[in-house]
């Protein structure tokens, strides 16, 4: 039996010895437990109902022989608990939130083991406090309500309590409609009812907000593109590459100050939440235009710290904890202790074997901070999964070593979020489970896991199927978004160096495509071995490897147009043009199965574009 995260003690009883969990069987709240664990075990007794086909009756009081007890204990750490099954009975103590996580515990086992449930006893808690999700909603696709509701059930399934979704632009301000006005946005009201929605499964849902860098399009609009450290800032070319490299605002004016203190005034009441995440990363032209002199005479650490520093100062008057992403001030990690003693320096790392320094810098110089892996997705129609599994791994062991309070696992969205968001399961179970208990299984171990839990592959193969198909990827889709946008000037030289580097992968794209007929036959044939809960997943998979396959020839016609590239056959373009458009239609399908209108027209107009160019039209500008 397998139970993610793994438990720090657990012990079997004698074998044979089990509880049947009957159609008569009670869920009993003890007098101990509150109105927040009462409808949490109501939302387990739905859920078992799902796995057994019937569901236990909920009562409060004292539990009988052939009841699942529930009990809160003020003596045990909040996120503590223990967890027993005899002949006689389930039992799940702990401190609140614990007696919550245990119920999540007794979903898993009867997943596995249906009603009759070995004799165990657990006993259990977090290496780390707080255990988070962070999710890009601003970079080329907003989720549906339902999809981030589902998202929240999947990680209270494996323990997790925090999570933010990334927004630059995507909420429907009431006084800022000129940034918003050609998106899909959230709306206060879908806000207000996933923060409830959160809530009540034991998730924080914390407010992410852009507030420096990362502004493109606030800082490109009519009204506020006076704001932007860059003159003409609204005039810039759009580009995929640029509206990620620049639009930091102004922190000279004072404006700029105002504008987004009040963002933040409108957007933080909606979150139950007392903490608030400013962002303030990758400021890359700050001192290089409107605040030059500043910088040159205070210095850029200076005029960044300053500008923080007052936002954070905003939040603790208003009651919140203020949050920031680290990579900033690890260039000066000193002046961390400049900012309010409560600040939160959110320290990222998404390299595969990343390095511990940063978090050892922070650490030294006083920070409270959060480690904050990834789930590798990014520019990828299939995750990076064994770099997701290296990285969360190493960034947890240093959360650990270095004391930091929380982690939390990012699933950013560069260059419009071109992948299934519902790929990212596996790298968010890979944070659950090890900042959970950071002794860490085998990547092969867990892998098998995650198959059978939850994709319900009863072989245990399917994690280890997908994990393959990203690693075939010979012209992806980075490479694609560099060589369509080599006509903006100012990137063309970063892009050719970055293009020149990939086409040697090229030279093996016919073998990585045979590999990836094997993988997709893999994946048609885990069907058979999966539940009908889990078989969704399996189209978005397999359309992510052809993509994957079309990219791959794609890139070879391009190299062998544009760089000169001899590789004996080529494919026949206009077929490949027609399987490019053919891929798109069921692409869109997928896409808005779960995510809502937002880019999704920049997507299709990248693949038009390149069956263009297939078909012979090269000088589309």
């Amino acid at each position: 039996m397998y139970l993610i995260p793994q438990p720090k003690n657990i012990e079997y009883g004698e074998p044979g010895s089990h509880f049947t969990l009957s159609y008569g069987s009670y869920v009993v709240l003890e007098p101990s437990c509150g109105e927040k664990l009462t409808a949490q075990a109501k939302l387990a007794v739905e859920a078992l109902k799902e796995e057994l086909g019937f569901a236990p009756a909920l009562t409060r009081g004292t539990g009988r022989p052939g009841d699942v007890i529930l009990s809160q204990s003020e003596e045990m750490a909040p996120q503590s608990y223990r967890f027993t099954v005899d002949e006689k009975n389930v039992r799940i103590t702990g401190g609140e939130a614990g007696v919550w996580y245990g119920c999540q515990t007794l979903l898993q086992m009867a997943a596995q083991c249906g009603a009759v449930l070995p004799a165990v006893t657990i006993e259990d808690e977090p290496d780390i406090p707080n255990r988070g999700f962070y999710h890009d909603i601003t970079r080329g696709r907003v989720p549906k309500l339902s999809f981030l509701k589902k998202m929240a059930d999947k990680m209270a399934y494996y323990k997790m309590n925090q999570l933010q979704l990334y927004i630059e632009h995507t909420f429907l301000f009431r006084d800022f409609s000129e940034i918003w006005r050609d998106d899909t946005p959230l709306t206060a009201a879908e806000i207000l009812e996933l923060d409830r929605y959160c809530a009540e499964r034991g998730i924080e849902l914390v407010p992410s907000l852009s507030c420096f860098g990362h502004l493109y399009k606030v800082l490109s609009s009519q009204g506020y593109s006076h704001l932007c450290e860059l003159e003409d800032s609204e005039k810039m070319p759009f580009s995929l590459r640029g509206r990620m490299h620049h639009h930091t605002i102004n922190v000279t004016d004072p404006e700029s100050l105002e504008f987004i203190k009040g963002k933040i005034a409108e957007f933080m009441p909606l979150f139950t939440s007392k903490q608030f995440n400013i962002c303030a990363d990758e400021t890359f032209d700050l001192g290089k235009g409107k605040s030059r002199e500043a910088a040159r005479e205070k210095g850029v650490d200076r005029i960044y710290i300053d500008f923080v520093k007052a936002l954070c100062e905003f939040l603790v008057e208003n009651g919140r904890r203020p949050m920031f992403w680290g990579d900033v001030i690890c260039g000066f990690p000193e002046m961390i202790k400049e900012l309010p003693e409560e600040t939160v320096c959110l320290n990222w790392g998404y390299a595969k074997y990343q390095r511990e320094e940063e978090t050892k810098w922070l650490a030294d110089a006083g920070a409270v901070q959060y480690s904050c892996p990834g789930a590798c997705g990014w520019n990828q129609f299939v995750y990076l999964i064994e770099n997701s599994y290296e990285n969360i791994k190493r960034m947890c062991t240093y959360a650990v070593k270095y004391h930091s309070i929380g982690l939390l696992n990012t699933d950013w969205g560069d260059f419009l979020h071109v992948n299934h968001p519902e790929f990212g399961i596996v790298g968010m179970i890979y944070g659950a489970a090890f900042s959970w208990n950071t002794q860490i299984p085998e990547f092969d171990q867990i892998n098998r896991q995650i198959s059978l839990l939850e994709f319900r592959d009863r072989e245990e193969k399917f994690v280890g199927i997908i994990a393959s198909a990203a690693n075939q990827s010979a012209f992806g889709w980075e490479t694609a978004i560099r060589f369509r946008e080599l006509g903006v000037a100012e990137f063309a030289e970063d892009h050719k160096a970055y293009i020149a580097q990939q086409l040697d992968l090229l030279d093996n794209a016919e073998e990585k495509n045979r590999n990836l007929e094997e993988i997709k036959g893999a994946v048609y044939e885990s069907i058979a071995r999966m539940d009908s809960r889990t078989k969704g997943l399996v189209k978005p998979y397999l359309t992510a490897m052809d993509a994957i396959r079309l990219f791959n020839e794609l890139g070879r016609v391009v190299a062998s147009r544009a760089y000169g590239k001899n590789y004996g056959s080529l494919p026949d373009a206009w077929k490949l043009a027609e399987e490019l458009e053919n891929w798109l239609y069921h692409y869109k399908e997928i896409y808005r199965s779960v995510s809502r209108e937002s880019e999704l027209s920049r997507i299709q107009e990248i693949i038009i574009w390149y069956a263009d160019y297939l078909r012979g039209k090269e000088n589309l500008g």
